[in-house]
Parts: structure tokens; sequence; C-alpha cells
């Protein structure tokens, strides 16, 4: 029997027309799909209801796949794959796998020969890169920043001084009631004539994408970005570009 296919389904980064999000290609695949593994199943039936309206989403199986989820589970949600069932990988906002649980599934289904296919849509650090203005031929994403003060500040000197030893942007999110207070310590911290990009609520209708040098900033008229999921990007330079 032959192995059913893992399709990688990109989900909206907050409320809004799907078709600005999604390629109608990758809705009319969504809609083919009966079994998922999801992150959260309240947002994931919302989304997929979204994507098929006319459809019940309470015959849809849906099985939870996020950080709490033992490694001895893994091999369970496979299952239906190796029995030739089609499954989507679905999660709770923009590409699975990226900054996501879903990683771990994914490198599992590679080692039993299961087909991976990744669908087209948002991916909030690829939007944030894009743009930003900054280096995009040479990037690199961390994640979050410790949450210790000390901590967070050594990191935060470490990845400017990669950034101008190796040319490349910088790419971090923060925990989105943190954000407020990480943008305050990228603007006391860092050189001047670093540059630094807030990218927030991207692809939402209140979206917003600013880059200025951190003497720039220094001048104040900060955006508020409390609780709005956020990427942070920066790039250190010898000179302004």
């Amino acid at each position: 029997m032959a192995f059913g296919t893992l399709y990688l389904i990109p989900a909206p980064l907050g409320e809004g027309e799907l078709d600005w999000i999604l390629p109608v290609g990758v809705q009319q695949r969504i809609n083919l799909l009966e079994r998922f593994i999801v992150e959260h199943p309240k947002t994931a039936r919302h989304f997929l209801k979204q994507a098929n309206p006319l459809r019940a989403v309470q015959v849809l199986k849906l099985e939870v796949l996020n950080e709490h989820t033992p490694a001895s589970e893994i091999e369970a949600l496979l299952a239906p794959l190796l029995a030739g069932e089609d499954v989507g990988l679905l999660s709770e906002a923009g590409c699975p796998a990226v900054a996501d649980p879903g990683g771990v599934l994914v490198r599992r289904a590679h080692r039993k020969h299961i087909r991976v296919v990744p669908l087209v849509g948002p991916s909030a650090i690829l939007l944030a890169l894009m743009a930003s203005g900054l280096n995009g031929q040479r990037f690199r994403f961390h994640g979050y920043l410790p949450i210790d003060l000390a901590e967070r500040a050594k990191k935060i000197a470490q990845l400017e001084k990669t950034s101008l030893a190796a040319d490349e942007t910088q790419i971090f999110i923060e925990t989105p009631y943190r954000n407020q207070k990480l943008l305050e310590a990228l603007v006391q911290q860092c050189h001047v004539k670093t540059s630094l990009c807030v990218a927030c609520n991207l692809t939402q209708a209140d979206e917003l994408v600013l880059t200025r040098t951190v003497h720039e900033w220094q001048q104040g008229n900060w955006p508020e970005l409390h609780k709005k999921p956020t990427v942070f990007l920066l790039y250190a330079q010898k000179q302004a570009q």
C-alpha cells in the first residue's frame, strides 16, 4: 500500500479575507483533506470553517501536536499516513515547522519515507524580511531571546556583533506582551548606526513595518506594540546604507 502525503498548511496570521492570503489551489487542497494535525483545535476549526463554510467541521478528524506533546505520541500521529491517508499539518499561525512544534513530525515523516508537500501561504518571518529593506541575502532567525535581563542584554550584543561581522540580518520574536520592553532594550543597547525594523500585525488591516536606525528610534515616536504579534530585525553596518 502506498503511503499518504503530509501537506504542510500555512494558517493566517490573524483575521482577514482568505483569498488575499492563501492561493485558491491551497484552499482546494485543504478541502480535500479529512484529517489534520493541529496545534490548537479551536482555532484550527475556525480556520477550516473559513476555508470551506459549507463543510461541517465536526466530521473532520483533528489530532493535537503542540509543545507539550510527548515524543512517544509522534509515531501514532503518523499511523494514518502509513495506512495511505493524506493528512494536513496545520500551524497555529503562519507556516508549519518554522518556529513551530510541527518540525518534529516532518522530520519523522521523512525518516518513514512519507511524502511531504509544503503549501504556499504567509510566513511572518519572510514577510518581515521582505518589507524591512535589510539584507535579504544573508539572514538568521533566532526565535525568542532570553527572558532574563542580563542574558537578554548579552544575546543582543552577540546578535549585533554577528550581524556586523557576517553582514547578516538577525531576526527574532518576543512574547507579544513583552514587545515594548524588548524595543526599549534594543534602542538603549545597540549602536546608533544599527538598523532596527519592527514588523507588526502582518497581513492585518493595521499592519505596520518600520525600519529606522537606532539613532532615529532614539528620537521617539514609537508605535504601540503591546500584545501585537511582532517580528524584530536587526542589521548592524559600518556605515548607513
